[in-house]
């Protein structure tokens, strides 16, 4: 919130600069100061760390990803596009840290917001497939990956995707996990 309030500040005298620039006849100065404030009002619609975190991911370095994610306190000040990819990079990233329940609530918070391309949302799905095929929903686990299947345009994620259904049919359902415990039973200690 902090640095929003600065960079609201910033604007601010950066506009009243460039009129006082204009008014007073320095017009060179003046285009120069609108290309900067031009540049400068860009960061009100992307912020820098979210650009930053997905540069990170797209090179394939998840932790200063994840560091950059994690600086960003207040993402409900974003733009809703930017406050969905945030929710989507920390459920992927810290699927280990924020545990399975949490992180499919951030996936689906995400995919409800909407995120951009076609690809971020067949990775969404296939994420949250993951997480319902390790928590024994197996038929709802099979329909998001079908979903990631159409999202999926150019195919670059048809090999995982394929992958996934044959690791599900070798997984046991949901039921058959809760036949297993129940033969198990509670285990008898031995006696002194």
């Amino acid at each position: 919130m902090i640095r929003f309030i600065i960079r609201c500040a910033i604007a601010a005298s950066a506009l009243a600069a460039t009129v006082a620039l204009f008014y007073n006849g320095y017009w060179g100065w003046g285009i120069c100061m609108i290309l900067l404030l031009v540049v400068f009002g860009f960061t009100f619609f992307r912020d820098e760390r979210m650009i930053l975190a997905l540069n990170a991911m797209r090179s394939g370095d998840t932790d200063k990803a994840k560091l950059q994610i994690n600086k960003i306190t207040a993402p409900q000040f974003l733009p809703k596009k930017q406050h969905a990819y945030v929710l989507f990079l920390q459920a992927v990233l810290g699927t280990q840290d924020l545990g399975l329940a949490k992180s499919e609530e951030l996936l689906r918070k995400a995919i409800s917001m909407g995120l951009r391309t076609n690809q971020d949302k067949a990775v969404a799905r296939m994420h949250l497939s993951g997480i319902c095929a390790q928590t024994g929903r197996k038929k709802e686990a099979l329909t998001l990956l079908g979903e990631a299947k159409k999202l999926d345009d150019n195919g670059m994620m048809k090999d995982q995707i394929n992958q996934m259904k044959k690791q599900m049919q070798v997984a046991p359902s949901k039921n058959q996990m809760r036949m297993a415990q129940m033969v198990k039973g509670r285990q008898k200690s031995p006696r002194r």
